[in-house]
């Protein structure tokens, strides 16, 4: 009621002690309801957990849980699936200097949530030291090479296997005899100077097959190509191998690394684009190192005429590579019939050269950091080493294998690093290797080749195999401390990643994956369940990881794994404490409902 002037009266103040009263006691009531249906759900939700199958046992505290899944298998067509070098989405990209074959991941909305089934009649792989030579055909179906390659004797398919001759290119009649030439004209590569190489254009991988029997371990490199499946068919044998591509990208390597560097015949433009695909070879060869070069225009005097050109063209395209490998500080160091070979240069007297801003290519600014190599862009200018450094030089470095355990000069630039942290970090994977034979006896036997580690620090694990007859790619992430400079000098291989994305490879690659802690350092950036399948596509049937993590998070991980067919136990450390366990799980053996045909 009002006023008779329109204005309302006063509140009467006692009127609104019952309203207010009446609401606080069916706010209580109303938070009393609601907190009994939240805790009702998170005991069902835990009950499920704990009455899941005996797997994995009952997370404690804040452990991560997470709800039993099955993951379906991808279709018959996705039996070679490479994510992020996929040819279904090469159109998308351009033609020049073929960056369409460089890394590109699809985005997150197009990410595949299913199982690659091996292609139908897929077998057990042949075993190392065996399968150097043969594989069976249904494993690597592919004729291609097969058909462009018989003459050259690259491989040859006969009944259910192909056999692998160990001819190439450059070298039709053998790569043994090959070796042997350009171990002549490089002495180093005979007295464990020479351990790490990479083979850019590698084919099926028979140069670093054979230098594996002469204590050389060898990257070999190629692209998602025409030739269908050369890393795989390297990685089916045995031998180590990445997919990748010098395009408008550095390679996953970090500076000054690798030994040697060879190339037979592998049609990369050295010349062109202002020599970067040459200046990426220098950056990741170590200073003393070697670069080795069969075909054009080596040898054009006696060659030329097979190559559909003319002489003076190979004498124009001779000379120009010889300019630029000088201008870049290279010598050329030896040379015989089809085989030249370059040694990058170890005094300043060159690099000071590069100063004069009239030479070309220019010395990089100190803003080009030398071991940024993760979607890093090429640069044509010069990646000067850092000649202070004692023992970076190929000749300072200890010979193989004594190297191995050697504490690299580089460790002091690893953030806590130093000679201490390497020889406790040594000891520690000695007495964590002895412990992980007890757990999988598989390791040390024929049935485990192909190793990786996905997130090393100095490479320990794999030094602490050495003597077991297996190699490891040593996996560094690219968002962890740079410590993949550590691993080359002590004379072992490996490549940047980030495990937020797939690695570059085939599926059913590997025999055992390896990882310590690699949740816990990269669950705030990459979600379990992508890197989980990841591991699935690469690893092979009846392959084995070893999971070694946080309590908090190896529930999570065995009931995920179930749902890929994996099964799984777990297991205690070496000094058994609660905090961390670990994970031994077998991937089965499983075939497609759908045909691939």
């Amino acid at each position: 009621m009002g006023h008779k002037d329109g204005k309302p009266y006063p509140p009467d103040k006692n009127s609104w002690k019952i309203p207010v009263a009446l609401m606080v006691v069916v706010l209580c009531g109303f938070s009393f309801y609601l907190g009994g249906i939240f805790c009702s759900e998170k005991e069902r939700y835990v009950t499920k957990e704990v009455n899941r199958e005996d797997e994995t046992e009952t997370p404690r505290g804040n452990a991560v849980q997470t709800k039993a899944v099955s993951f379906p298998e991808c279709s018959a067509d996705y039996q070679d699936y490479t994510p992020c070098t996929d040819p279904r989405r090469w159109k998308k990209y351009g033609l020049h200097r073929l960056t369409f074959m460089e890394r590109h991941c699809p985005p997150n909305f197009e990410r595949k949530e299913c199982l690659v089934a091996p292609p139908d009649g897929y077998k057990v792989p042949i075993r190392w030291p065996k399968s150097k030579n043969e594989c069976w055909y249904r494993n690597v179906p592919y004729d291609w090479i097969n058909k462009q390659k018989s003459n050259q004797h690259w491989l040859i398919k006969e009944g259910e296997k192909f056999i692998f001759p160990g001819g190439g290119t450059m070298f039709p009649n053998g790569v043994g005899k090959y070796v042997d030439l350009m171990q002549d004209l490089i002495p180093q590569m005979t007295d464990g100077t020479i351990r790490t190489a990479i083979d850019t254009g590698c084919g099926v991988a028979s140069w670093g097959g054979d230098l594996l029997d002469r204590g050389i371990l060898t990257v070999s490199l190629a692209p998602r190509d025409n030739h269908e499946a050369q890393v795989q068919f390297a990685l089916e044998r045995g031998i180590p191998a990445v997919l990748g591509i010098i395009s408008t990208q550095r390679l996953p390597f970090p500076s000054n690394s690798f030994d040697m560097a060879h190339c037979s015949r592998c049609l990369i433009p050295w010349t062109e684009f202002g020599g970067v695909y040459l200046l990426e070879i220098h950056r990741i060869l170590r200073p003393g190192g070697f670069w080795v070069l069969s075909g054009p225009p080596v040898n054009y005097e006696n060659r030329w005429r097979g190559w559909n050109t003319t002489i003076e063209e190979q004498k124009s395209d001779y000379e120009k590579l010889q300019d630029l490998l000088t201008s870049m500080c290279f010598k050329l160091f030896n040379k015989k019939d089809d085989i030249a070979v370059w040694q990058k240069l170890t005094d300043n007297s060159c690099y000071t050269k590069l100063d004069n801003p009239d030479n070309y290519p220019p010395k990089c600014d100190d803003g080009t950091e030398p071991d940024s190599a993760w979607y890093t862009p090429l640069r044509p200018c010069v990646v000067v080493p850092n000649l202070a450094a004692k023992k970076l030089k190929l000749n300072a470095l200890a010979k193989w294998p004594q190297r191995l355990h050697v504490a690299p000069e580089r460790v002091s630039d690893v953030r806590g690093g130093s000679e201490g942290a390497f020889k406790h970090d040594d000891v520690k994977w000695k007495v964590r290797a002895k412990h992980y034979k007890k757990l999988l006896p598989a390791i040390g036997t024929e049935k485990i080749r192909n190793v990786m580690d996905m997130n090393t620090l100095y490479g320990g694990f794999a030094a602490a195999l050495i003597e077991d007859p297996l190699w490891v790619m040593n996996v560094v992430s690219s968002y962890a401390a740079n410590t993949l400079p550590v691993v080359y000098d002590r004379g072992l291989i490996g490549t940047f990643h980030d495990w937020c994305e797939a690695f570059s490879t085939y599926p059913r690659t590997y025999d055992l994956l390896h990882l310590d802690d690699l949740f816990t350092s990269e669950s705030h950036r990459c979600e379990m369940k992508y890197v989980l399948l990841e591991m699935d596509r690469i690893l092979r049937p009846n392959g084995y990881a070893i999971i070694r993590e946080s309590s908090y998070f190896v529930d999570a991980i065995a009931t995920m794994a179930k749902g890929m067919r994996w099964s799984c136990h777990k297991e205690d450390t070496e000094y058994g404490v609660e905090n961390e366990k670990i994970l031994i799980c077998q991937k089965k053996l499983w075939y497609s409902k759908q045909s691939s045909e």
